[in-house]
């Protein structure tokens, strides 16, 4: 399936110069067509109501029309979409939309969009992200002398394995801390990650601490205040960024905000949650020990969001300096029944990160579909499993890949081919602006699901799946260990203390993979800025190019080996010089076609000139 010689726009630099437009700014955007194209319209939508205009051939460069048009931005998202017509011979009008291009009328949820809300801090576009479960990543000398608390069973870091599955499973405690983890910021630097997140460092009762017991003090047990001070200070020392992990759907039963709540009718606190009748309270999908926030009422956003000493405000702030915040079960707060406050509750949580630093972040966790809660003033990117996690395990997994769940969908992980796994990405980035696609965290698992490495079985599949992490748009990010091979079948079991004595247990190609695509991303702006335009996908091909104002870069990514690929309607250029891969330098034929090898699996970029 080719795709190049189609109408193309995204949302990229390229094609929309101005990319934090004001509210009721007039913007160009260009739109690229085939030089048989005879006419282009806009069509946006104003104040609810389709309004058109007409496009100008503003340039041709490499037998390609390039149209300009103007679009107001009349409402904080503003929707457009091109009508173009090639005439009868040429298939006559068509929509382009960002889903692709339609020879019918199409619905409105696909078309390209404009938002004027306030963007994302600009840093993020440039981040990796690294994620760090504090329990199993590093342990410090300190670690030694505290207590090992009475909901605990004390793990031996390097003998005990995790259980993986049963009821222990929360329980296991390793003791890793803060102070750990600033010691091992050297093997960051060498990955090449720039942006460090934390899952929850408040006090539980359990080692994934989900079930804060408070907000307003760091673990104990990972070193409390002045370990995350130290924390922040080292991570700054280098120029990254620090991120933390706040449940804004739930608390702990042991918080003492729940405590008062049902101990006392009466309390402020008892509005803070769901209680009904009987006494009985609501709780995350039946967990008693995750009680439900209540964000109806009034005091509930009064402790969360005001005030230099709220929530979110407080670790935002000297000495401990948090970047932002990536927001636990974001897809359920605010959503009970009746109760639907979740877009004013992003909206108050982002107003509350900025107003405490106003280059802070807020991303989503979305385990689902996420396209309805952004570009709506709040969350300003999400954890994108729909959109790139599912649909890379679907094209990669082994074969007799046996997981219980796919991310939670029963029966395990289907195999899928090229075309399938494209329509999906396309599916999800289609109904979302492009700043919140490229704000929005790519990931090959987490924390809460198997590894990557046990889904696709070799160390040769890992790296086109780590390929794609870091050359599609979005933010790149890595769960501590992936780099090294470790494995895991579900979110328990791949919990694994990090092996730092033991390295010989290292994959240490795997490792030198995952450095080289953080290096390359980081060294090329089309991988962090560009725009995307898919060329090509069979069933075990997805060939696409990145492209800036100041560069294009061509992908291949191969599941395995297959005939060469004859890539033609390219502009004219000279020899494609290989920058990852290994592969040669690509020339063109007497047609101007490329011819992409047909070795695999193989996961290769080249620069176009």
């Amino acid at each position: 399936m080719t795709m190049l010689g189609l109408p193309h726009h995204d949302g990229s630099e390229l094609h929309v110069p101005q990319q934090a437009p004001a509210l009721g700014e007039t913007v160009p955007v260009f739109v690229r067509t085939p030089a048989s194209v005879r006419s282009v319209r806009v069509r946006s939508v104003a104040d609810g109501e389709p309004r058109y205009g007409t496009a100008v051939v503003d340039r041709e460069v490499g037998g390609e029309r390039w149209w300009r048009a103007e679009v107001q931005v009349r409402n904080p998202v503003t929707n457009y979409r091109f009508l173009v017509d090639s005439g009868p011979s040429g298939g006559g009008q068509r929509w382009l939309n960002g889903r692709g291009v339609f020879g019918y009328d199409v619905p409105d949820n696909s078309d390209f969009r404009l938002v004027a809300y306030d963007p994302p801090p600009a840093w993020a576009r440039d981040a990796v992200v690294y994620q760090i479960f504090p329990d199993r990543f590093a342990r410090s000398a300190g670690a030694d002398g505290r207590a090992v608390p009475d909901w605990a069973i004390p793990c031996d870091w390097d003998r005990t394995p995790v259980i993986g599955r049963g009821p222990e499973t929360p329980y296991q405690f390793y003791g890793g801390d803060l102070d750990g983890i600033a010691e091992r910021l050297d093997h960051l630097d060498r990955l090449g990650v720039n942006t460090v997140y934390l899952t929850p460092i408040f006090p539980a009762r359990s080692n994934h601490r989900y079930d804060a017991a408070t907000f307003d003090a760091v673990d104990p047990l990972l070193g409390g205040d002045a370990a995350l001070a130290r924390l922040g200070a080292a991570v700054h020392a280098r120029g990254w960024r620090l991120l933390g992990d706040v449940t804004s759907n739930h608390t702990g039963d042991s918080h003492r905000w729940f405590v008062d709540a049902i101990s006392d009718v009466n309390s402020p606190e008892r509005g803070l949650y769901y209680f009904d009748e009987s006494g009985d309270y609501e709780s995350w999908l039946g967990v008693k020990s995750l009680p439900k926030l209540n964000w109806g009422g009034a005091e509930l956003r009064r402790r969360f969001l005001a005030g230099p000493d709220s929530v979110l405000a407080r670790w935002l702030r000297p000495p401990y300096g948090l970047d932002g915040w990536r927001v636990d079960v974001a897809n359920m707060t605010g959503r009970r029944g009746r109760d639907a406050y979740t877009s004013e509750v992003a909206a108050a949580l982002r107003a509350a990160v900025v107003a405490a630093k106003p280059d802070g972040l807020l991303v989503a966790e979305h385990g689902h579909d996420f396209t309805g809660d952004l570009d709506a003033d709040g969350w300003q990117g999400t954890m994108n499993y729909a959109g790139f996690c599912r649909p890379v395990w679907n094209w990669l997994r082994v074969d007799g890949l046996d997981l219980p769940d796919f991310l939670g969908v029963p029966d395990g992980v289907p195999r899928r081919a090229g075309p399938e796994v494209l329509a999906t990405m396309r599916a999800f980035g289609s109904l979302v602006s492009w700043r919140a696609l490229t704000h929005s965290w790519l990931l090959l698992g987490s924390h809460d699901s198997a590894r990557i490495r046990t889904v696709v079985g070799d160390a040769d599949r890992q790296e086109v799946a780590v390929g794609l992490l870091c050359t599609l748009p979005g933010t790149p990010m890595i769960f501590a260990g992936d780099e090294l091979g470790l494995t895991g079948r579900n979110g328990e079991d791949s919990r694994t203390p990090m092996p730092w004595a033991r390295p010989e247990s290292w994959d240490g190609a795997t490792f030198d993979r995952y450095r080289g695509l953080v290096g390359l991303r980081r060294s090329l702006p089309a991988l962090r800025h560009g725009g995307l335009r898919w060329a090509y996908a069979d069933a075990d091909s997805l060939v696409f190019l990145r492209e800036s104002p100041t560069e294009s870069v061509l992908v291949l990514a191969r599941r395995a080996a297959a005939a060469p690929i004859r890539l033609s309607g390219l502009p004219p250029l000279d020899d494609a010089v290989n920058l990852y891969g290994g592969a040669d330098a690509l020339r063109p034929d007497q047609d101007g076609a490329l011819t992409l090898p047909g070795d695999g699996p193989t996961f290769q970029v080249w620069r176009l000139p």
